[in-house]
């Protein structure tokens, strides 16, 4: 029985243009490797192919995996039995955090593959590095509740917890959501509360901001519409 094959968890970029983010061993990784688990067919595409334009992306073997359709992990398992190699590849950023990327490497351990991560950016750390609340402690939760009231106890639930553990509290959002989110955050915590916003990690047009809840209500012309975000809170 030939040796498992290998899982190389791959990064991508945060932002169209941000290729400088990459190391270069991410695209000889990518020039070995002919089976991958995509989020996205689409952007995986145009991802390898602004990395090496050399390479025959009709060769490849690529697999789906998001929220609408798990990735098939009988395949990924046969595969690796037989020793072929797999990359994950997730929307943005590192695969297999907040992403169907994990549910590949869990069939990797469960067959005795080498699971590779490798080092790209990573949208969750950089917004923690640029907020300058409490790297030491912190705790992401992916999204919070989507009903306003279940929301609302969350984000008051966060706030506690925080200030309890000293802990830095992060989350994310559906980018067409962001606003309304911001909204519930003032809504909901106390003025003295730090609050950050980070978004277009890595590109152009990044902003990150870290204020006292008080400070943000006091703020014209919030808006954040559409712009891929991480969101940290911080009980002072």
């Amino acid at each position: 029985m030939p040796q498992p094959g290998k899982v190389y968890l791959i990064p991508t970029v945060l932002s169209a243009d941000a290729l400088f983010t990459l190391p270069a061993y991410i695209t000889t990784t990518i020039q070995e490797l002919k089976i991958f688990f995509v989020e996205n067919e689409r952007t995986a595409r145009r991802f390898m192919k602004a990395l090496d334009r050399t390479i025959d992306i009709d060769s490849l073997q690529l697999h789906l995996m998001n929220e609408n359709q798990a990735p098939d992990l009988s395949l990924a398992r046969k595969l690796l039995q037989e020793g072929r190699s797999i990359g994950v590849i997730s929307e943005a950023g590192c695969p297999a955090i907040a992403d169907p990327g994990q549910l590949i490497v869990q069939v990797a351990h469960s067959v005795g593959a080498t699971v590779i991560p490798l080092v790209g950016p990573n949208s969750m750390l950089l917004a923690l590095m640029a907020s300058g609340m409490n790297g030491q402690n912190f705790r992401f939760l992916g999204y919070l509740p989507i009903k306003p009231m279940e929301r609302a106890a969350a984000i008051k639930e966060l706030e506690s917890v925080s200030a309890r553990e000293k802990q830095t509290q992060l989350f994310i959002e559906a980018p067409y959501r962001n606003n309304p989110i911001i909204r519930d955050v003032l809504a909901n915590c106390k003025d003295e509360t730090l609050f950050c916003v980070a978004v277009d990690l890595t590109g152009p047009t990044e902003h990150i901001r870290t204020q006292t809840v008080g400070q943000w209500k006091k703020q014209e012309g919030v808006d954040f519409h559409k712009r891929p975000a991480i969101f940290l809170l911080y009980a002072q």
